[in-house]
């Protein structure tokens, strides 16, 4: 029986010559990730395993995002207590304020992950990485601290779900629809630990940055993770940011899954997630008529370059609603630096948008972004489960930046079609 791309790299990092669904594995790491809300926990199980020193000291990112900049007392105790472990262990890639980013997006931005690479991070999005063809995943901060030590990890071989794509995206459709559209069509436990695998023509069709948010959000659909077979696209992207070799991993032609979809990348249309799962999914003209209060656009989902573009395409010359406030985080200091440069922040700020440092804030109702009761917000996030970014009686709802910023203008859920005419 032939190994998916999944397995194949499980194995190669076990070494083993095969494995299978449901085999208990140990495998070598080449990173370990961590944040300020993880990271702390993951210390104290890191001092009681009682070595001296971490496994790898350039094979470690910790990178302090979800209450950065500090929103109180006690946000800033935890990251001073981060930044000394980081000094004290001499992590290589510890990336603070003036230098950090959201970490699912900067890492991959300083090239720490390549094709090939076994990637575990004490936070569930770690599984953005697939997009590179690489096996990432979210683990507990226990298993980072095990993994900092050892630079090992237990895992369990997962199955796989095939998602063949073909056609090309419309106009004003995203990356961040086509896994709305997914979640939509298998629900949140419809990949329950199991890995998403994505191929086809249709692949040369999506963006990195379409790539990097629907791996993002493979999760939401309970998987272990998400990954995208490597083409042109992708060596480029590695050769731009990364020095580090590679090694491509493609699935054998018998390999097994457990399901497969196919996917037609040009018959999906603006996609809604409503409250309070990311599988309460409505296309654009099946929305209906929704006020909101709040935008977001941002996270480690869509805070990229070309999320910031198509929503400049849509604000630029125009105001959003005057009680809508419109919230926008590049999700990295060289995005935002690059937004600076391209004249975005600009657009954004005539508007009447506001620009934020990068932070994971809103996402998690942390800080710079919080709802109140009964408030709607349309978000570019991942997530939108009761409370998720603010008040439990306050709601979320997931779209792409071009829907997010279409609604900032009408003061509700819009297709961008009905500003941009």
């Amino acid at each position: 029986m032939g190994m998916t791309m999944t397995q194949k790299i499980l194995a190669h990092h076990a070494g083993l010559d095969h494995v299978k669904p449901g085999d208990l594995i140990k495998a070598k790491l080449d990173l370990v990730l961590g944040n300020d809300v993880t990271t702390p926990v993951a210390m104290e199980q890191f001092h009681k395993i009682g070595v001296q020193e971490v496994f790898d000291r350039e094979k470690i990112a910790i990178v302090p995002d979800h209450f950065t900049p500090n929103k109180d007392i006690k946000s800033a105790q935890q990251c001073k207590s981060v930044r000394e472990f980081a000094k004290k262990y001499k992590i290589k890639n510890y990336f603070e304020i003036g230098q950090m980013g959201i970490e699912h997006a900067l890492i991959p931005e300083k090239g720490l992950v390549v094709p090939g690479d076994v990637v575990i991070g004490a936070d569930s999005h770690t599984c953005t990485y697939g997009a590179l063809g690489a096996f990432s995943t979210g683990v507990g901060s226990t298993d980072m601290a095990a993994g900092m030590a050892t630079g090992e990890a237990w895992f369990k071989v997962p199955e796989a779900i095939k998602f063949e794509l073909t056609g090309k995206l419309k106009p004003w459709v995203s990356g961040k629809d086509v896994i709305l559209h997914i979640i939509g069509k298998i629900g949140v436990d419809g990949a329950l630990y199991k890995s998403m695998e994505f191929t086809g023509d249709g692949l040369g069709n999506l963006s990195m940055d379409d790539r990097f948010t629907m791996a993002n959000m493979a999760i939401e659909a309970g998987a272990k993770n998400g990954i995208f077979e490597v083409d042109e696209k992708t060596i480029e992207y590695v050769k731009e940011h990364s020095q580090r070799e590679y090694t491509i991993y493609k699935a054998d032609d018998d390999a097994q899954y457990c399901k497969v979809y196919k996917i037609d990348l040009g018959l999906i249309k603006p996609t809604v997630a409503f409250p309070h799962l990311p599988e309460n999914t409505r296309t654009i003209d099946e929305v209906g008529d929704i006020p909101i209060d709040q935008v977001v656009i941002g996270s480690c989902t869509n805070g990229r370059i070309e999320d910031l573009r198509a929503a400049a395409k849509i604000l630029e010359g125009r105001k959003v609603h005057p009680f809508v406030r419109t919230i926008i985080f590049p999700a990295t200091q060289k995005i935002y630096l690059q937004a600076m440069e391209e004249g975005l922040l600009k657009i954004f700020i005539e508007a009447g948008a506001v620009v934020s440092t990068p932070t994971c804030g809103p996402c998690l109702g942390g800080h710079m972004g919080i709802l109140a009761e009964g408030e709607r917000a349309v978000a570019t996030t991942n997530r939108n489960f009761v409370g998720r970014m603010g008040h439990p009686k306050s709601e979320v709802y997931l779209a792409s930046p071009a829907v997010a910023a279409a609604s900032a203008v009408t003061g509700k859920i819009s297709s961008p079609e009905e500003v941009v005419k």
